[in-house]
């Protein structure tokens, strides 16, 4: 009797515990889905607040279009219409006030932190590499953008320009860029330029073709981006004694990429007005709208064939390897590039892809990524060449053989100045617009695409420097394995190994 008690009396707690237990289930499962719904809403707050600038960014693009429709009823004056667009120049003259501090404190501050030791064969061999793909990268957009022609059948914005670039020979606009290089002044190369005039043929004389020396307002870009980059190597070649001058370039770097990053917010309110005001001014819509569509097809397919044509066969016909598994292997960094819009932010994690995804040599990585982040824009390059000559053609400014030369060279020279941080590339499409003689004003139409193709083109730039590496360390096997043998050789000599056990091997 006693174990049948037991074993009822068991069989009783169990039975009254059952209860008890759904209880404290559905008292537990209550906070648990309470727990969801605030961890989802968490997630939608961070969504919101890490991609607040390009929902910002869109919103203005459509209450801007949306306001110049509304305002086409009303016929507005150009007086009018120049003081809607009076918050968007705001946004135009930023964009004209960052260049200058910008593109020298990153040059500068990029190219002096190159340790000069690291700066041998495979410091010669990135910088090559860097050359060679933006070179092709620019020409590929160039020659996209002559092909398909984006702004071709667009409406004439304006006829001073043209008359304008007429007056000056190709031979006289390349000779002008090599003066330009080496400006006599450096104060004046701040805010002025070199530029060859002919002078009109109006009075019938023999003398209508002599050449005179002249000036043209706007900053001296390529001056400044020649003595900045051999002030920078000067400076990392100087060792401890340039580092005070170092860490003031670096400071002042890192406090101008702040101050973009403040200024760039004003964007969206700008673009607002000035794509208000650009809907206005212009005849047709619907070709401007198809336009702008081409013009964002080109900047894409351009992309896609320099990241999925052009690197990819470079890498294989150089190290003979696989491309397909390099891409898998840097997947999460190309999409935290598009994520964030930024090579300088997708830099750890492009290092962690390389270093332990693909086992690429930190001797490699430590020295082409940080640099890469700085100098190698790839995508930048592509996007200016075609949005130039999209604005050239967009204002029936036709480019000759020794313009497109001139052009390629002053995109390759911007982008290798361009920061990398989100929408940097609306500060170096200025100064590509002001080098070239094009309308600035014409940006805005850019600013209606340019949060997509922005974060296109980092994952470009990031593709290129991954690439880069594994090219550059294919033609260093030789140097990487001298010098871990010398690597190891130290510490050998710093730890001998004992002498009982080399009497023992005697």
């Amino acid at each position: 009797m006693l174990p049948s008690s037991e074993n009822m009396s068991e069989v009783e707690l169990v039975e009254v515990a059952k209860p008890e237990d759904n209880e404290k289930n559905e008292r537990c499962s209550q906070p648990l889905g309470e727990d969801e719904l605030i961890r989802n809403e968490f997630n939608i707050w961070i969504f919101l607040k890490r991609n607040a600038f390009v929902i910002l960014t869109m919103a203005g693009v459509a209450v801007g279009i949306g306001l110049g429709f509304a305002l086409r009823h009303v016929n507005m004056s150009k007086r009018d219409i120049a003081y809607l667009t009076f918050p968007g120049e705001l946004l135009l003259r930023i964009l004209q006030m960052m260049v200058l501090p910008l593109v020298v404190s990153s040059l500068i501050a990029g190219i002096s932190n190159v340790d000069r030791k690291d700066f041998g064969k495979i410091g010669l061999r990135t910088l090559i590499y860097y050359l060679v793909t933006t070179v092709i990268a620019a020409f590929t957009g160039i020659f996209l953008a002559v092909l398909i022609q984006p702004g071709k059948s667009s409406r004439h914005t304006s006829e001073s320009s043209p008359t304008e670039t007429q007056t000056v020979h190709s031979l006289d606009a390349f000779l002008d860029l090599i003066r330009n290089m080496f400006p006599s002044n450096l104060v004046e190369a701040c805010f002025r330029k070199f530029l060859t005039v002919n002078p009109s043929s109006n009075s019938s004389g023999n003398t209508t073709n002599t050449p005179r020396a002249g000036t043209s307002d706007g900053i001296n870009v390529v001056g400044l981006l020649v003595f900045s980059i051999a002030f920078g190597l000067i400076l990392s070649s100087m060792g401890s004694e340039g580092k005070p001058l170092r860490d003031l370039f670096n400071c002042m770097n890192k406090a101008i990429m702040r101050l973009v990053s403040i200024a760039i917010w004003y964007s969206p309110v700008g673009i607002i007005f000035l794509l208000a005001g650009q809907v206005l001014k212009m005849t047709d819509a619907a070709e401007i709208g198809r336009d702008v569509g081409m013009y964002t097809l080109t900047v894409i397919t351009g992309l896609m064939i320099h990241g999925c044509v052009t690197l990819p066969l470079i890498y294989l016909i150089v190290t003979r390897k696989n491309p397909l598994r390099f891409y898998g292997g840097i997947l999460q960094a190309l999409s935290t590039a598009f994520g964030t819009s930024s090579s300088s932010a997708t830099l750890p994690v492009t290092l962690r892809c390389m270093e332990e995804n693909l086992k690429m040599d930190k001797q490699v990585t430590s020295f082409m990524l940080p640099v890469g982040a700085t100098m190698n824009m790839d995508g930048a390059a592509l996007y200016e060449a075609v949005a130039a000559l999209f604005i050239a053609q967009v204002n029936d400014m036709d480019f000759n053989f020794e313009q497109i030369i001139v052009l390629s060279l002053v995109v390759t020279a911007a982008s290798t100045g361009s920061p990398g941080i989100p929408q940097a590339g609306m500060v170096t499409m200025m100064i590509v617009l002001s080098s070239t003689g094009l309308p600035t004003e014409d940006i805005s139409l850019l600013l209606m695409v340019d949060w997509i193709l922005d974060r296109l083109r980092t994952a470009t730039n990031v593709l290129g420097d991954c690439f880069g590496v594994g090219v550059v360390q294919h033609l260093s096997r030789h140097e990487l394995q001298t010098s871990s043998h010398s690597e190891t050789n130290l510490v050998l000599e710093e730890n001998p190994p004992s002498k009982s056990i080399s009497i023992k091997m005697e």
